[in-house]
C-alpha cells in the first residue's frame, strides 16, 4: 500500500472519531450548562468542549449579546474553527474522497450522506432551538459509518490503519476529557465531593457512554479515583486508555506480520501499553492524575508520530 493512501485512511479515521468525540462533548456542555453556575461566568461549562476539542479562542467578546449562540456556531460550524465539527466532517470528506477505491460503497455513502445533510440538520437545530436531535444524528451517523467499516471493509492493511487512527484519536479524546474534569471543572465553593462535582463526573461519564458500565462495575455513585480506574485501566471499556492502547498494539502487530517486520513504533506501543497493564488506580491518584495524563498525552502523541515516520511519510 501506498503511504499516501495509508496517510489518508488514518487522517479519514481520526476526524471521524473526532466528529462524534466533539459532539458528546458538546451534549455534556449543554447538560451542564443547565446546572446552577459555580463560577460566576456565564458561558462557563462550554470551556470542557473548547479545551478538549483543542480549538483556539474563540473570538467572540466576552459582553456580546448573544455569546452563547456564537460559541456553538463557533464549536459547530465555524470554518474558521480548524476543530468545529463540520471542519472534522469537511476533511473526513475530502481524506476519504482522496481514497475512494480503498473504501467500501456503504462507507463512502454513509461519509458523503452525512457531509451533505449536515448544513440543513445545523440550520434546522438554530432554528428551533434545539440542540440534542442535530447533535443526536451526528452520533448516529459517526456509528452508522463505524458500522459499515467494521461489517463491509476487508482486514487488510487499509483497514489497520484505519482502526489505528481511529483508538489514537480516541484515547487523546478520553485523557483529554478525564484531565479538563478533574483539573479544569474543580467545584469552587462547595468543593470536591458536593452536589456539583457528583453531576459533573456522571456527564463525563456519559461523554463516553461509560455510565451504565460504571454502575455495572462499581454499583456506587460516581467518585473520580473509580472513574479514573475505569476509563484508564478497565481493558474491558472501549474507551479506556488501556483498550485503545491495546488495539493499537495488536494492528501494528498485524502490519509486522504482513509487511516487514516490526519498526519503532511498535516498540513504543508495546511500551505504552505496558505502563497502562501494570499501572494501578491509586498509583496513578497519588502521584498526581494531571501529570499523569500529561504524560500520556505526550507519550500518545509521541507514537502517533512514529507510526507517521515508520508508515505514512
Amino acid at each position: 500500500m501506498l503511504s499516501r493512501t495509508a496517510n489518508n485512511l488514518y487522517w479519514l479515521a481520526r476526524y471521524m472519531e473526532r466528529l462524534e468525540n466533539l459532539a458528546r462533548l458538546l451534549e455534556v456542555s449543554e447538560r451542564l450548562s443547565l446546572l446552577p453556575d459555580q463560577t460566576g461566568e456565564e458561558n462557563a461549562n462550554w470551556q470542557l468542549a473548547l479545551i478538549v476539542s483543542g480549538a483556539p479562542p474563540a473570538p467572540i467578546p466576552a459582553d456580546a449579546p448573544d455569546r452563547h449562540a456564537q460559541l456553538l456556531h463557533y464549536l459547530v460550524a465555524d470554518p474558521a474553527n480548524p476543530s468545529s465539527l463540520l471542519a472534522s466532517l469537511d476533511q473526513a470528506r475530502r481524506n476519504g474522497r482522496a481514497v475512494r477505491i480503498s473504501l467500501t460503497t456503504e462507507m463512502w455513502e454513509s461519509l458523503n450522506t452525512t457531509y451533505l445533510g449536515f448544513e440543513s440538520r445545523w440550520k434546522a437545530s438554530r432554528r428551533d432551538h434545539n440542540l440534542r436531535p442535530f447533535l443526536d444524528w451526528i452520533r448516529e451517523r459517526s456509528a452508522h459509518f463505524y458500522g459499515a467499516l467494521e461489517g463491509t471493509m476487508v482486514r487488510d492493511e487499509a483497514y489497520c490503519f484505519a482502526r489505528i487512527g481511529t483508538f489514537l484519536e480516541r484515547a487523546d479524546n478520553t485523557a483529554r476529557l478525564l484531565d479538563v474534569k478533574y483539573h479544569v471543572l474543580l467545584p469552587g465553593k462547595e468543593g470536591v465531593g458536593s452536589w456539583i462535582d457528583y453531576f459533573q463526573w456522571t456527564h463525563v461519564l456519559r461523554a463516553v457512554s461509560a455510565l451504565g458500565s460504571y454502575h455495572y462495575f462499581y454499583r456506587e455513585n460516581p467518585r473520580p479515583w473509580k472513574i479514573a480506574e475505569l476509563l484508564i485501566l478497565r481493558e474491558e471499556m472501549p474507551r479506556s486508555l488501556l483498550f485503545c492502547v491495546h488495539q493499537v498494539q495488536l494492528l501494528l502487530d498485524r502490519l509486522a506480520a504482513e509487511l516487514d517486520g516490526a519498526r519503532a513504533c511498535h516498540r513504543a506501543a508495546g511500551k505504552l501499553f505496558s505502563r497502562l497493564r501494570y499501572s494501578s488506580a491509586g498509583e496513578i491518584i497519588q502521584d498526581g492524575l494531571h501529570e499523569w495524563l500529561l504524560d500520556f498525552l505526550a507519550d500518545n502523541n509521541d507514537l502517533a508520530a512514529r507510526i507517521t515516520r515508520d508508515y505514512l511519510l
